[in-house]
């Protein structure tokens, strides 16, 4: 068991200087846009932050959930397409365990941590143009 933790260790880190590395800035870079897009839509319609709201709020988890899918599942399925073939080049065997793992790392994770810090940062700017809004309407009349 211990040799196989080892195996798989030493191959999720061999795909750093591999054939295909730049999907591991691409894929990365694709689930962040997508989570900065979606806390953008969140803080235009009032939503709460993403990952606090399915923490704390059992009633719409599910919701959120299937709504993140929505907006990163086609990341993450071609992450784990590209991860398996990724392990039949270089591996030349394929092990689906890591291809989740290094799917998940490549789509979710990204989008899960930015997506609630991106709707915070937009309710901002929409705070103050709302603010630029009020004063700008109080001195036309």
């Amino acid at each position: 068991m211990e040799e196989m933790i080892i195996r798989g260790i030493t191959q999720l880190l061999g795909r750093l200087d591999g054939p295909m590395h730049m999907r591991l800035i691409l894929q990365p870079l694709m689930a962040s846009i997508l989570a900065i897009r979606a806390g953008i839509r969140d803080a235009r319609e009032g939503n709460p932050a993403y990952l606090s709201e399915i923490l704390t709020n059992p009633s719409t988890r599910k919701r959120l959930l299937q709504h993140g899918w929505k907006d990163f599942g086609k990341i993450f399925i071609a992450a784990f397409i590209l991860d398996t073939v990724y392990q039949i080049i270089a591996l030349r065997f394929f092990y689906p365990v890591q291809a989740l793992i290094v799917a998940l790392v490549l789509a979710t994770v990204p989008y899960i941590l930015l997506r609630g810090p991106a709707t915070h940062i937009a309710r901002l700017f929409y705070k103050k143009r709302k603010e630029q809004d009020y004063e700008h309407t109080e001195n036309s009349h």
